[in-house]
């Protein structure tokens, strides 16, 4: 099953492959440190420097772009381009096309990093870029769809693998959430205003929000599973038909959670309710997914022991189990009423943002890295199990101190004295919270800290002379 893993390359295209792979590295490094600068931000507002490009507001959607549709995305790309090719045995469809999707995706991301700054704003969560930016990712999305599909029509297996039905499903839903949310009426080349109003408008966004959480950083990210867990393991994954179910279900279900983002607002009763009963169901088969995945290693769990791109793949099943046993729960209306706009929505995001798609992208690229350049393994297997425990300690830090900060601001808010006026102001809550974003940012700082390790030992990879990092024998 493994032997291909040396193979060079000479029959499939992974030129692609190795600039989708090497740009996420860059850009998860260029998102997550202006990620740990507006955490800094938070503790001294003075770094803003008085320059209106530089204040939190304009950074914020720099960063959730940045690490979501450069990093996450670049990720994707990469695997996605890598595992259609190996599992349907034939090269990519459309050479040229594909290579349209690199450039013409790094000029979007380019494009997001110099309007962002400037203010030039939809203002809706993860779909802020500009009306032209806008045409230009569908266009692209588009042509992903045609290389990706093309390349599974021409296979040479009758089957198609389970995780090119995730990669399928992340490229289509992706592509009408955006084009549906995005439709505006533009009034210049940097502003619209979009085709809904008011509650309508909200529920069209998260309907693309969430739906942009579980298909494109849930759905995409379980494909990088299906194919590199079992591969690092040298397992077969574990149950072939629960990962058809998990499938089906998720895709069946996932779609309806939006409004929960939406409770004790304008949206009708039953529609926050819905939201809520599908988020609660949700809950079965996302755990299905990762007892799949952690189940994978039945009879292979020695190998965590000495392999830290295992642990990397396996810890972040772990932390997608733990967020998606917390959102079904943050999607009930009592506690909605507690965690509602504070920092524990904050920690669930990137319980699921660091814990499962970071980790699980770090993992796979360190899988992958080596066979893309001819190698059998990273340049230094040590310097994996430090990134390994950076990223881990970083996310606990950042995940517990924005859990308890969290808490803390929906029991103050909610707080009243015996005449019915409130305990606390909003500035005391914000004070509480310091102390807990001094600990996010050290967590965030350990975070960045390992992206950096990895930048480095895969300069070192990709430079070492072919066949000079043979695999290293088992035990």
């Amino acid at each position: 099953m493994m032997n291909h893993s040396q193979s060079t390359g000479a029959d499939y295209n992974y030129t692609i492959v190795r600039q989708f792979a090497l740009t996420t590295v860059l850009w998860g490094i260029f998102g997550m440190a202006v990620g740990v600068f507006i955490a800094a931000q938070l503790i001294w507002p003075q770094l803003n420097f008085d320059t209106p490009w530089l204040t939190f507001s304009r950074l914020r959607p720099l960063h959730t772009n940045a690490v979501i549709f450069a990093f996450g995305t670049s990720a994707l790309f990469a695997t996605s381009y890598y595992v259609v090719q190996r599992t349907c045995q034939v090269r990519l469809f459309a050479p040229k096309l594909a290579a349209f999707t690199f450039w013409g995706w790094q000029a979007v991301i380019i494009a997001a990093a110099i309007t962002l700054p400037l203010g030039i704003t939809q203002s809706k969560e993860y779909a802020e870029l500009e009306w032209p930016i806008d045409i230009a990712i569908a266009i692209i999305w588009v042509s992903y769809a045609i290389v990706f599909f093309g390349t599974i029509a021409k296979r040479t297996t009758s089957h198609i693998y389970v995780a090119n039905w995730f990669f399928g499903a992340f490229i289509i839903t992706v592509a009408v959430l955006h084009i549906v949310n995005s439709m505006a009426v533009p009034v210049s080349l940097f502003k619209s205003y979009s085709l809904y109003s008011g509650a309508v408008d909200a529920m069209v966004q998260w309907w693309y929000g969430h739906n942009a959480v579980g298909f494109l950083l849930t759905a995409g990210f379980l494909g990088m599973m299906y194919y590199f867990v079992p591969k690092q393991a040298g397992r077969p994954v574990y149950s072939y038909r629960l990962s058809i179910v998990h499938f089906w279900a998720l895709i069946a279900l996932y779609i309806w959670a939006g409004p929960h983002h939406l409770h004790y607002t304008a949206l009708p009763d039953w529609t926050q309710s819905l939201g809520m009963v599908m988020s609660l169901i949700l809950f079965a088969p996302s755990w299905g997914g990762m007892i799949n995945g952690i189940m994978t290693l039945s009879g292979a769990w020695h190998k965590l022991r000495t392999d830290p791109i295992l642990r990397f793949l396996v810890v972040s099943l772990s932390f997608y189990g733990m967020s998606t046993f917390e959102g079904p729960m943050m999607a009930i209306k009592t506690v909605n009423a507690l965690s509602h706009y504070t920092d524990w929505t904050i920690g669930h995001v990137h319980s699921g943002a660091l814990g499962w798609v970071a980790m699980v992208s770090i993992g796979s690229l360190y899988h992958l890295i080596p066979i893309l350049f001819g190698h059998g393994r990273m340049y230094s297997s040590k310097l994996v199990n430090v990134h390994f425990w950076l990223a881990t300690i970083g996310t606990v830090l950042y995940i517990v101190s924005m859990w308890i900060s969290g808490v803390m601001q929906g029991l103050m808010w909610r707080a009243v004295n015996a005449d019915g006026t409130l305990t606390y102001s909003f500035v005391e809550s914000l004070e509480a919270s310091y102390p807990f974003y001094f600990v996010r940012f050290i967590g965030g700082c350990f975070f960045l800290t390992g992206m950096f390790l990895m930048a480095y030992n895969v300069i070192k990879t990709v430079k070492a002379p072919k066949d000079s990092l043979p695999a290293i024998a088992e035990a």
